[in-house]
């Protein structure tokens, strides 16, 4: 797995190779031709290096999906990481706290959490997270997200906004752009 990534990639269990040849590819066709891409020891989840921020690299991704939508088979969820560190409480507070500057003062929040082979409860890391973040909460419609992907030893942050995450089918069905049985009425 890699331990420097900054995309987190869905994808259905069992397709993980085919998932990592598709965003290696739809990499490089975005201009990384330096993209390293990996499966994570988790069954459905891959993850990616790429030179580009992860942000503008969700970007790219999307104006391709709009574009290309039958370039996007095996992904499923694109997930912009900004940083890595190790899975401890002590070190996932220090990166919120420096990553939660991107919280404006007048923004609501929302931490979630998404644990694969941890037993660190997720209240924990919940409430440990929360400490640094002097702003309001808002569960069902926040301006910012507060990601935290913990993936064994490793666990990658961001705070996004939600659409800076990709949901590949939910985008192709409001673009038009799904495949539908003809019609032969």
């Amino acid at each position: 797995m890699l331990r420097d990534f900054n995309l987190l990639v869905t994808t259905t269990r069992g397709n993980e190779v085919d998932a990592c040849s598709e965003i290696w590819y739809l990499l490089n066709e975005i201009g990384d031709n330096t993209a390293k891409v990996d499966k994570t020891g988790v069954s459905g989840l891959i993850s990616a290096k790429t030179i580009f921020g992860p942000l503008k690299t969700i970007r790219k991704l999307r104006d391709m999906l709009r574009k290309r939508p039958y370039e996007f088979r095996f992904s499923l969820r694109i997930i912009p990481i900004q940083q890595v560190t190790q899975t401890s409480l002590t070190d996932i507070k220090s990166v919120i706290a420096k990553l939660a500057s991107e919280i404006d003062e007048k923004e609501t929040f929302r931490i979630t959490v998404e644990k694969r082979f941890s037993q660190i409860p997720s209240k924990d890391i919940i409430e440990a997270s929360a400490e640094s973040i002097e702003r309001k909460v808002n569960l069902t419609k926040p301006d910012k997200i507060v990601l935290i992907e913990v993936i064994g030893g490793f666990t990658g942050i961001s705070v996004i906004q939600p659409s800076d995450i990709i949901s590949v089918m939910k985008e192709k069905f409001e673009s038009g752009s799904n495949t539908h049985a003809p019609d032969y009425r």
